[in-house]
C-alpha cells in the first residue's frame, strides 16, 4: 500500500512537471516534429505508410508532436490523450485537424476500452510511468483483434558511460524550477554542440544518435531535448527483456524490438486477433 502511494505521489508529480515543460516549450517545429522522425524512431518495424486509413491512439501526447506525425502519415483519425496541463496546448495546436483527432483529457490508464483503433502508441511515455502496466492494459483493451501497439523507451543498454553522469545530475535538476533548470540546460546545450561535432569524426558513445538526431535538431530543439532528460520527477531505462516484457505480460504476441541508435528501444506488438483491413 505504501509503495502504491509513493508511485501514485511520482506519477502525478510528472504529469505535472510535463504539464509545466510543455506549456513553456509550445510548438514542435523541424526535424523534432518531422515524419522522419518517426521513421527513425521505429525503423524496421513499422512505417508511416502503414498507418494510411487506419484509426491510431496516442498516449500522453503533450503538445501534439506525435498526433501530427500521425496525421501526416495518413491516419484517417487519431485520439490523443494527455492528462497535464498541456492539453491546452495540444488542443490549440491541433486545431486545424480538429476533424481528425478526440481529445481526451485523462490518465492513460483510463482509456475507453471501446475505440476499436488499429494502432495504439505510447512514445517517450512509459518510462516515465512508475506503474506502466495499467496504460498498456488499457492500449490493448481499445485496440481491434490483430491491431498493434507500438512504443518508444530509453534504454540501459549502450547508455552506462551515460547514466553514470545523469543520475546524480537528474537528482539535482528534477528538483528545480523551470526558470532554473532553463538557464542550466543553455550551459549544458554548449558541450554538447562540441560533442556532436566531434561524433561527426570520431567513433564516441552515442555517436550515432548525436549525428542522426540531436545533429539535424535546430538549436531550440536540441535544449529541449536536454531540459526533457532532466525535468521529470520519474525516469527508468529499460532492458531489452524488460522491454520486451512491457507488452508479452499483457498478452501483445509478435513482439518485436528494434535497438534505436544504440542507446532505446523501440518494441511493437500485436493483439491476438485477425488483422484489420484499413477503414
Amino acid at each position: 500500500m505504501i509503495a502504491r502511494e509513493m508511485n501514485d505521489r511520482v506519477a502525478q508529480q510528472t504529469i505535472a512537471d510535463f504539464g509545466q515543460q510543455w506549456t513553456n516549450y509550445r510548438d514542435n517545429t523541424g526535424y523534432y516534429g518531422s515524419l522522419a522522425l518517426f521513421q527513425d524512431m521505429f525503423g524496421p518495424l513499422l512505417g508511416p505508410g502503414d498507418l494510411a486509413g487506419r484509426r491510431v491512439l496516442d498516449i500522453g501526447s503533450g503538445t501534439g508532436r506525435i498526433v501530427a506525425m500521425l496525421l501526416a502519415a495518413g491516419a484517417a483519425h487519431v485520439t490523443a490523450v494527455e492528462p497535464s496541463a498541456a492539453f491546452e496546448v495540444l488542443s490549440q495546436n491541433l486545431r486545424p485537424h480538429a476533424d481528425r483527432v478526440t481529445f481526451l483529457p485523462i490518465a492513460g490508464d483510463a482509456i475507453p476500452a471501446d475505440l476499436d483503433v488499429d494502432f495504439a502508441f505510447s512514445i517517450g511515455v512509459l518510462h516515465h510511468i512508475p506503474d506502466p502496466d495499467a496504460v498498456v492494459r488499457a492500449a490493448f483493451a481499445a485496440l481491434r483483434p490483430g491491431g498493434k501497439m507500438g512504443i518508444w523507451l530509453y534504454g540501459r543498454e549502450g547508455n552506462g558511460l551515460y547514466l553514470a553522469v545523469l543520475t546524480p545530475l537528474r537528482a539535482v535538476t528534477k528538483r528545480l524550477p523551470h526558470a532554473a533548470l532553463a538557464a542550466l540546460v543553455r550551459l549544458v546545450d554548449l558541450p554538447l554542440v562540441a560533442y556532436v561535432a566531434l561524433c561527426r569524426v570520431l567513433p564516441l558513445p552515442l555517436g550515432g544518435y548525436m549525428r542522426e538526431v540531436v545533429g539535424r535538431l535546430d538549436p531550440a530543439k536540441r535544449r529541449l531535448t536536454v531540459y526533457d532528460q532532466l525535468n521529470p520527477a520519474y525516469a527508468k531505462y529499460y532492458t531489452r527483456g524488460e522491454a520486451a516484457s512491457l507488452l508479452t505480460r499483457t498478452g501483445f504476441t509478435d513482439v518485436a524490438l528494434h535497438h534505436r541508435h544504440g542507446y532505446s528501444w523501440s518494441v511493437v506488438g500485436t493483439k491476438p486477433g485477425t488483422i484489420p483491413a484499413a477503414r
